[in-house]
């Protein structure tokens, strides 16, 4: 199994044209009406702060490089991946959590991503409260009929979500807090790793169906990325292969990202008029690890307890002074800038390999 820092190709002229690219692109106004975001902690800009869970990072140092060093319920240092491509659409505001939002703000779009969720329904269960897809699901419908109150017309309110940017980053915890934790699930017992990739595609197809059916027509799926080279994985584990990961975990991610091309392919060709996207969120990762300027692959810059939050943030330590190196925030989530950099060749791809059949770009100029 290759590290996080192998196949790195891309030259570093490229990265900096593509960044100069970007920087052109990105309007005052924005690229679409509105921007629905769905996930876990990747996105989770604050719903969780209002749950009984561990799951929850509503505290220092969490927010040390956000907006006036607030710590906002975002698991990172500073903007998460919707925040950073809520940006690259033109949004001059961060998309409101769900738990928040009021009035006409959500006619720019409404973040439902909570830590801990998962495809499954029990998935992140030993953490405490979550927001399941399933819900996340739900509580979109109960948006979509706030927004056809606000505009008074159900038709329009249909024209107006086809044209919206919709982003899905889900699956993490189905693997790490449910499949690799057989003293809490029985998952690994019932599914070979191949089985339960089947098992979750099956689910997130029939979800990422009922998400069409409540307007979306433009959505960006993220694929997962190389879980066995967080440090948590790598401390749960107690050990790591050659790779400097844990080759096993990635292997059997590898297996639920195989399925993703066809999965958006499926659903392009039976839904009327339907454009979901794949963001190969592996390679990516495993290009910016070695040309993107990090030093500090496998270590999280802030203090990781091994008790509180599973490998979340000790509260109130000093993190490390410069963020900027490290991939790793915390035990399991990204730094910003690991962040922003995801985001970048998501919103517009650098390699092929990126994205599939087309980069978020282009999908809201569709």
């Amino acid at each position: 199994m290759a590290s996080i820092a192998d196949s790195c190709t891309v030259p570093l002229i490229i990265l900096m044209a593509l960044k100069l690219q970007l920087l052109l692109i990105v309007r005052a106004e924005p690229q679409v009406p509105c921007h629905f975001v769905f996930g876990d902690s990747l996105v989770d800009n604050g719903n969780n702060n209002f749950l009984y869970t561990q799951a929850k990072v509503n505290y220092p140092p969490y927010g040390t490089n956000f907006p006036g060093g607030n710590a906002t319920g975002r698991f990172s240092n500073g903007e998460n991946l919707s925040d950073a491509t809520g940006k690259l659409l033109g949004f001059a505001n961060y998309t409101p959590p769900y738990v928040t939002a009021r009035g006409k703000e959500i006619l720019q779009g409404v973040n439902y991503g909570s830590g801990g969720a998962g495809i499954r329904v029990e998935s992140g269960q030993n953490l405490g409260g979550r927001i399941s897809l399933d819900q996340q699901l739900r509580n979109h419908g109960f948006t979509v009929l706030r927004l056809v109150a606000l505009q008074r017309n159900i038709s329009h309110t249909k024209e107006y979500l086809g044209k919206c940017i919709y982003t899905v980053a889900m699956g993490s915890n189905d693997y790490n807090n449910n499949y690799f934790m057989p003293h809490h699930y029985p998952t690994s017992k019932m599914y070979t790793p191949d089985e339960y990739a089947d098992v979750l595609i099956q689910q997130y197809s029939q979800q990422l169906e009922s998400l069409y059916d409540a307007g979306a027509r433009k959505v960006a799926v993220f694929g997962l990325g190389l879980l066995g080279c967080t440090p948590a994985q790598i401390y749960s584990f107690g050990y790591k292969n050659a790779s400097g990961c844990v080759d096993k975990v990635n292997d059997a991610v590898a297996l639920f990202n195989e399925r993703m091309k066809p999965l958006v392919d499926g659903l392009n060709t039976n839904l009327t008029h339907a454009k979901f996207i794949y963001i190969n969120t592996t390679h990516i990762a495993k290009e910016y690890a070695g040309s993107g300027g990090f030093t500090v692959l496998s270590t999280p810059c802030c203090v990781a307890s091994l008790f509180f939050g599973k490998g979340q943030c000790e509260p109130n330590l000093h993190p490390c002074s410069n963020p900027q190196s490290y991939i790793f925030w915390d035990d399991i989530h990204p730094t910003e800038k690991a962040n922003k950099a995801t985001a970048e060749r998501a919103y517009m791809a650098a390699s092929p390999l990126d994205s599939y059949p087309m980069d978020i770009r282009t999908l809201a100029l569709q």
